[in-house]
């Protein structure tokens, strides 16, 4: 009977820790990315009374409770945050511990940006994955802080070429006087300046022929650049034949710019891969669409996260830059993970390795941009719980008075 002590306080002290992890569970309603913990209740060893062939079996009570937490998908809720991401799917995003500079593991994606331009979780930790330089990304690399180039000018992209997506009418006449038909772009010198340059086509008396003149504003040089003319013939098909997909293109050349800027020579594309740029249809002449490879200054307007984890930065110039890319971590039993605060997991002694590599790949979930996920816990279930512990922690300190009672009874036996 006397057992009965200890069996009721083991299972007092068993309840009062599963209620702790309720009450765990329920302040972290709100907290995104957190994953519910739920509690594993396991007998002591039992006694045999008696001969010993276990007819008569008495436990020692309740272990300490295992607390296993559940690594299940939260929901996915949009968010106005341009640098949140969320984690849909197995893994977790790599970030560092602000005390050991170890990577740790987490799903909270509410991410921010410090002064120094380092990306960090809300809690400050910094976010790891694979930088890029002028755009071009390479994530054969170790991992390593994510740095935002914030505040930062874009230099000019001097343009090298332009190209024009556009139809000739083939009803036009040589006249007099004789159709013409006249298209510009604008293209950027060394400095950034931008300067208008003019493609003019004339029909020729010959059938399928119309003579070009690409020409330069006489005010931004010192002296009058001299046009560039030649001649386009399509077949009867309406299919340009000359110049030829081998080339030479035509092209022009810009000496002695009025701001200084460097010389700039430029090659006009008339073909995409195989396919003429140029057609003559009877059609009105008119361009569908035109392109050149230069680009002005730009200041850096806003940093954003997009689907697939990649670091976008956009320019007031309109241009989009991959900056870096997130990484991400897949453990295989991640119910092994450890909780070291702030969100966060790190391994412990049972726990598998984690693979680093990207979203998407290998077994791990994919990134959301502008979104978070949301905590897994279930707010009704945990109330239910709450009550069923409640319970039994009322019925083990109803035992625990049934058997002081049955005690002073046995002690009053001997007076």
């Amino acid at each position: 009977m006397f057992t009965s002590f200890s069996t009721a306080l083991s299972a007092l002290s068993a309840h009062s820790t599963a209620v702790d992890v309720v009450g765990n569970n329920l302040a972290n309603l709100n907290t995104p990315g957190f994953k519910t913990s739920v509690v594993s209740f396991h007998d002591l060893v039992t006694q045999s009374l008696g001969a010993g062939l276990g007819e008569t079996q008495v436990g020692f009570g309740v272990g300490r409770p295992i607390t296993l937490r559940q690594f299940s998908q939260g929901a996915i809720k949009t968010s106005a945050g341009e640098l949140d991401a969320a984690i849909q799917g197995d893994g977790f995003l790599v970030v560092t511990d602000k005390n050991t500079g170890g990577n740790i593991y987490t799903r909270g994606g509410n991410l921010q940006v410090d002064k120094e331009g380092n990306l960090l979780t809300s809690t400050g930790q910094k976010v790891q994955g694979w930088m890029g330089a002028n755009g071009v990304l390479s994530t054969n690399g170790p991992i390593g802080d994510i740095v935002i180039p914030v505040g930062t000018l874009k230099e000019p992209v001097a343009s090298t070429r332009f190209s024009f997506d556009l139809n000739l009418n083939a009803a036009a006449t040589a006249g007099p006087p004789a159709d013409t038909f006249s298209t510009s772009i604008e293209v950027f010198d060394s400095l950034g300046s931008p300067h208008v340059l003019t493609v003019n086509y004339t029909k020729t008396t010959t059938a399928n022929v119309w003579d070009y003149s690409i020409t330069f504003p006489d005010a931004d040089v010192a002296t009058p650049v001299t046009p560039v003319t030649g001649q386009i013939t399509f077949d009867q098909n309406g299919k340009m034949v000359d110049p030829p997909v081998a080339g030479p293109f035509p092209q022009i050349v810009i000496a002695g710019l009025n701001n200084g800027a460097a010389d700039m020579t430029l090659d006009w594309n008339l073909f995409e891969g195989q396919s003429p740029r140029l057609t003559q249809f009877a059609q009105a002449s008119s361009v569908n669409a035109n392109q050149q490879d230069g680009a002005p200054a730009a200041q850096l307007v806003r940093v954003g996260i997009a689907s697939g984890g990649f670091v976008l930065a956009q320019y007031s110039n309109g241009q989009q830059l991959t900056v870096a890319q997130l990484a991400m971590a897949s453990i295989r039993n991640p119910e092994s993970l450890i909780a070291v605060g702030d969100n966060a997991f790190g391994l412990s002694a049972r726990s598998a390795l984690p693979a680093i590599g990207l979203p998407g790949t290998g077994g791990r979930g994919s990134i959301l941009g502008g979104a978070v996920e949301n905590s897994t816990v279930d707010i009704a279930r945990e109330f239910t719980n709450l009550i069923v512990l409640q319970r039994g922690y009322q019925a083990n300190a109803k035992v625990i008075t049934t058997v002081d009672e049955l005690s002073q009874e046995t002690i009053n036996l001997k007076r």
